[in-house]
């Protein structure tokens, strides 16, 4: 075995020559003097070298300790000399390599098979929630206390079914940087067990028109921005997704001064997989109340000219967010009775059971098309598209007569509108 004394008198020669360690370390001196520790071993049933440093830089024990890493390596199964190659390149990874430049390339990888809505959705949780705490941060450095920091956040606004969608991102974007060997863990896995859990079946929602009545004028009567309220009123007129509402834009809307009024929604906003929302026979055309006019026409002329009716107050061009109205019904008092998206059971539980005491036998279909339940193929949707328009038009002015019943008028929001504006 070679001796530090040893290695010092090492001289160089006319020619390449080896020192001899053991367990195949030597130190290989080159003839301008140039010295560097090595490793010969097999793998697969061939010879290969591995290089471990120059000398002094790297000591004997150093070296040595080197040479015992790369024998546990073999006696595991791995070539010592890729595992390096690999270490480096993960090395080279790490550098820049904060949480919001891999999840950037992890959203851009995902192009082929998510609609630019739901990508834009995805985007704006990360911008929204997750890059104010963690986007600056080396991916490698965030922990679990960390990511249950940007998740708890989510749940505090009640939106609990988020911050598990959110959590489940965070780890896809760990999963790339694993992928990458920049990290070797997904601390986002872990604090799956943390969060509150998912409160499966229907949204809450009240169950008759009578107290769809008293959700309504107590959600108006609260503080809250003009726009806000707007959107409650129309989303229960209409029963629409809240996503789609707030999405709308003033140019969906048709006829709105004349006797058959609707609202075309495109197929890219309905909820359908990616080849149906790019074919037109899916967009959905939903016939609009009185009720419904008014209210989307002072919402779209407070709005201004803003690509869309329904935005945010801080981010003219953003949508009003779901939490946004969620918020305004929690604070009017309706945790776990009745949410926005609950308007559209409302509707249904309503109209069916005055079907079912009418003996009304088409409507139920009827009922169910208003809801926008998807149709199997697209030469179904374009018939859905226009199918049973008059009775459509018949339900939603008899839901609106009933639901606006008793209700403040709509001036009252008008008032709101100039005060707050």
């Amino acid at each position: 075995m070679l001796t530090d004394t040893a290695i010092k008198k090492a001289k160089p020669k006319d020619k390449a020559y080896k020192l001899g360690d053991s367990g195949g370390l030597y130190l290989f001196v080159m003839p301008s003097g140039y010295r560097s520790w090595r490793m010969k071993f097999r793998f697969a049933g061939k010879e290969k070298r591995l290089v471990f440093g120059s000398y002094p830089d790297t000591t004997l024990l150093q070296a040595r300790a080197m040479r015992e890493n790369a024998a546990k390596l073999l006696r595991d199964g791995v070539d010592p000399s890729v595992h390096k190659v690999q270490q480096a390149a993960a090395q080279v990874a790490r550098v820049g390599a904060t949480f919001k430049t891999i999840a950037e390339d992890w959203l851009v990888s995902q192009d082929a098979t998510w609609s630019k809505r739901y990508a834009q959705n995805v985007k704006n949780s990360f911008v929204q929630d997750v890059y104010p705490k963690l986007g600056h941060l080396p991916i490698d450095a965030i922990t679990t206390p960390l990511v249950l920091k940007v998740l708890r956040a989510v749940e505090e606004r009640g939106a609990i079914e988020t911050a598990h969608r959110i959590r489940q991102r965070i780890s896809e974007v760990f999963a790339r940087a694993i992928g990458s060997g920049i990290v070797a863990t997904d601390p986002a896995a872990v604090a799956q067990r943390a969060l509150s859990p998912i409160k499966r079946g229907k949204q809450p929602a009240v169950r008759t028109v009578e107290a769809a009545r008293i959700v309504l004028r107590k959600v108006e009567e609260q503080p809250a921005h003009p726009l806000t309220k707007l959107a409650s009123r129309f989303l229960s007129l209409t029963a629409v997704r809240s996503g789609v509402l707030r999405m709308a834009e003033p140019k969906e809307f048709e006829g709105l001064g004349g006797p058959e009024p609707i609202w075309r929604i495109p197929a890219a906003k309905m909820k359908l997989v990616v080849d149906q929302k790019e074919d037109a026979a899916f967009e959905f055309i939903v016939p609009l109340s009185r009720q419904a006019v008014d209210t989307i026409t002072v919402a779209m002329d407070f709005s201004g000219k803003g690509p869309l009716i329904f935005r945010s107050v801080r981010h003219p061009r953003r949508p009003l967010s779901d939490s946004t109205l969620s918020k305004a019904y929690r604070e009017a008092g309706f945790t776990g009775l009745h949410v926005p998206h609950g308007w559209r059971s409302t509707f249904s539980t309503v109209m069916n059971e005055l079907a079912g005491v009418e003996s009304r036998v088409g409507d139920r279909a009827i009922i169910d098309l208003m809801l926008a339940h998807v149709p199997s193929n697209s030469v179904e949707a374009a018939y859905n598209r226009a199918a049973y328009m008059p009775r459509r038009r018949e339900l939603a002015q008899e839901w609106a007569d009933m639901l606006v019943q008793d209700l403040a008028p709509l001036e009252s929001l008008l008032t709101g509108l100039r005060q707050h504006a």
